[in-house]
């Protein structure tokens, strides 16, 4: 299939032709398909994947310019689902019991000591959590089953403890 029919495919899904998305489907879905397989390497999450791509094609078919790239636009709504997917699993991977373990070597000593030393389990979570995993305060409410609000302050008043006492170890 060339440019210029999935131009013309796109273009007949943006006036609501439903035969012509069923038409793009059939005629792209294997190309996509190991698009998506190169990023995932998992057949099931990749058919999860194909169907996240074909249901944000049409819903954000307003988005699309006719007459440019049909395909590029296509395989980029591919990339991104597929690097949102892998970057999803990475943070599931996460076990909350063991984020202490699993940051020590990656920190400083003195770090690690006054982390050990100044702040409690929960502290120290949120704040590995959060600087080192990159998690937000939101998701790091929902993880530990708490409001945001909580762990918003909570990690301030970490903050600071973890301030003072790197402080006082350079004294």
């Amino acid at each position: 299939m060339n440019d210029k029919q999935i131009d013309k495919l796109l273009v007949d899904i943006a006036r609501g032709d439903n035969d012509a998305f069923a038409e793009l489907y059939e005629r792209t879905k294997h190309g996509v398909f190991s698009f998506l397989y190169s990023y995932l390497n998992n057949y099931e999450d990749t058919e999860d994947a194909m169907q996240n791509v074909y249901l944000k094609i049409k819903t954000n078919i307003g988005k699309y310019t006719p007459d440019t790239n049909g395909r590029a636009w296509i395989l980029q709504i591919a990339k991104n689902i597929a690097l949102n997917e892998i970057y999803a699993k990475k943070r599931a991977t996460v076990n909350i019991d063991d984020v202490d373990i699993k940051v020590r070597d990656s920190l400083p000593m003195g770090v690690s000591q006054a982390m050990q030393a100044a702040l409690d389990e929960d502290e120290r979570r949120i704040v590995i959590l959060h600087v080192l995993w990159g998690y937000k305060h939101r998701e790091i409410a929902q993880r530990l089953g708490c409001p945001t609000g909580t762990i918003t302050s909570k990690y301030k008043r970490s903050v600071q403890k973890l301030k003072e006492a790197l402080k006082e170890a350079e004294l």
